[in-house]
């Protein structure tokens, strides 16, 4: 089928230049580093996208259901991380979170979502009252709350670009390249054949770590998969200078349990900034980070699958507030009021978006654990929503082990 000269061959390419895909080249490398890996990203740097554009922040593992890969892997991911941006100088700070409840019908899944922390064996939380909470954030108003000590920021995009320097530092056959694009396969007897936009490489194996653009390329190697990645984009403020001052922390409300998004919050930035958000949007474009960015072929794959319309109605009024609230800035900031009542219109201003994956089931369902599955050839990370950042260095683990489990790395 591909006409075109192979230009190299490699034991692995991994596509994908996120956190995840960074994290496995340098897993893998630094475990086998003979191997020869290739490392595609299709943007002009790596971390573009949802690594790039999240809120920066070093989750503990809190809310996640106790044994699922989403809890072990952050937990283990986020005590490494720390470590590793330490190690290497990666821009961070444990600055510590407050989960805060507003009133008594949310104390129900606080409570949930602390047994789920003493579960997960997260170091370094307790129950605070009004006055502790006031003690912490002296503007933020709430009548119970956990503070999580062990959380923080970070600076995501340096710690991928520092995974992939060191991966590549151990082996001088291995490299990175931007901007090029992995547009198909082809099985050639025991290899792959990988055509990009510039060229066509044969690869022993094949990792993809594709992010917004997972469940395509997964079926571009041809796994069966009844799933569709569905785009949801989340929409930032930022506190300008004169209400800075009112946030020291991370602020994050009582997650609502039906929606899989931890809602609006406050985020210390490594910057200095302090972001407030997100909300969440369905998103007609998968990469569009505008509010009218569109896409016909992004709009019509999510709107002509089913599981797509049973997320619609089962979260109708969820959904409509939070479209309002994309394009009202006073509906944004009534919600922000809810955990900081003294900001004002004057304290927030519009900042960046962010969009995030999900792998959505045909029943509407968003609350899948992450979700990593092989073929003989190829591994795919097909689902790795937040915390996945957190947790990248653990998926890394996870995949090296699966790698040498079915490939038979040595």
């Amino acid at each position: 089928m591909y006409i075109r000269h192979v230009e190299k061959t490699f034991d692995i390419i991994i596509i994908g230049g996120g956190i995840v895909g960074a994290a496995t080249m340098y897993k893998i490398q630094s475990a086998y580093p003979d191997l020869n890996l290739l490392l595609l990203e299709k943007e002009k740097g790596l971390a573009d996208h949802q690594t790039g554009n999240n809120s920066g922040v070093i989750h503990s593992g809190i809310y996640y259901k106790p044994e699922s890969l989403k809890a072990v892997n952050c937990v283990n991911g986020r005590r490494e991380l720390v470590q590793f941006a330490k190690t290497y100088g990666i821009k961070h700070d444990i600055c510590g979170k407050l989960i805060v409840a507003t009133k008594e019908a949310e104390f129900v899944h606080m409570e949930k979502i602390w047994q789920n922390g003493i579960a997960n064996g997260i170091e370094d939380m307790r129950r605070v009252n009004a006055d502790e909470i006031k003690e912490i954030e002296p503007y933020c108003s709430g009548i119970a709350g956990i503070h999580i000590g062990c959380t923080g920021i970070i600076d995501f995009r340096g710690a991928t670009e520092k995974m992939a320097e060191i991966a590549v530092s151990k082996q001088s056959r291995s490299e990175v390249h931007t901007q090029e694009e992995a547009l198909g396969f082809e099985r050639d007897g025991e290899w792959t054949l990988v055509k990009t936009t510039k060229a066509v490489y044969r690869a022993k194996k094949l990792i993809v770590c594709g992010g917004l653009q997972a469940d395509r390329l997964a079926r571009k190697d041809g796994v069966k998969l009844k799933e569709k990645v569905v785009g949801f984009r989340g929409d930032y403020y930022e506190l300008t200078e004169q209400a800075k001052h009112k946030v020291k922390h991370l602020i994050y409300p009582v997650p609502n349990p039906d929606f899989p998004f931890l809602g609006v919050h406050f985020t210390r930035m490594v910057d200095g900034e302090i972001e407030c958000g997100p909300n969440a949007v369905f998103t007609f474009k998968r990469e569009g980070y505008g509010k009218t960015d569109f896409s016909l072929r992004d709009t019509v794959d999510a709107l002509s699958y089913i599981g797509t319309w049973r997320l619609f109605m089962s979260n109708m009024k969820f959904g409509i507030d939070e479209y309002r609230r994309a394009f009202s800035k006073r509906l944004f900031l009534n919600t922000l009021q809810t955990l900081i009542p003294s900001l004002t219109m004057d304290d927030i201003h519009p900042g960046r978006a962010g969009v995030r994956a999900l792998l959505l089931r045909q029943d509407g369902d968003t609350r899948d654990d992450f979700r990593i599955e092989y073929t003989d050839h190829s591994i795919h990370v097909l689902n790795a929503p937040s915390p996945a950042a957190t947790a990248a260095l653990a998926i890394g683990d996870n995949i090296k082990e699966m790698a040498e489990k079915h490939f038979g790395l040595k």
